[in-house]
């Protein structure tokens, strides 16, 4: 009963940090320390850290949880390929390459977990932006690139 005391009081701790987005004192190792710790990080636009750490929430992760984290991969990239979007050439061709990486996380995403729909959503309307085919070094078109004028605002 002491032991269930200790574990409740930890279990609390532990949810009031993940809450705040500080790093929690216990469970260190376990897949919600791992995950919360990405999400924070690439809600408060820190992708690199986040996808670094999404993936390493991979390893043991049951199939819900990797859809979740494939989910979350994809929003990452497509909020950057938002972000970087221009007329510019070579921001236009990283703009579809990190696109391109959105549409693949979302695609594993969607075989994870086809119910889904978030990620069925984010998926459709990414689809609408990319070209029919894409540009060479990102796919395998000779067409040009992507034509980032009709990008919806507030995606994802």
């Amino acid at each position: 009963s002491i032991y269930y005391f200790n574990r409740i009081q930890q279990i609390e701790a532990f949810n009031t940090a993940v809450s705040t987005g500080k790093q929690p004192k216990t469970d260190l190792q376990s897949f919600e320390a791992k995950f919360s710790t990405a999400y924070w990080l690439a809600k408060n636009e820190r992708y690199k850290e986040a996808t670094l750490l999404f993936n390493k929430a991979l390893n043991g992760a049951t199939v819900e949880q990797k859809a979740a984290i494939q989910y979350n991969l994809g929003n990452i990239f497509f909020r950057r390929g938002l972000a970087i979007a221009g007329t510019n050439m070579t921001v236009r061709d990283e703009a579809e390459y990190l696109l391109m990486q959105a549409k693949t996380a979302y695609q594993l995403s969607l075989r994870q977990d086809s119910s889904n729909w978030r990620a069925r959503h984010n998926l459709d309307r990414l689809l609408t932006m990319l070209p029919e085919n894409p540009t060479p070094g990102v796919g395998d078109s000779d067409s040009p690139g992507l034509i980032m004028g009709n990008i919806p605002v507030g995606l994802p």
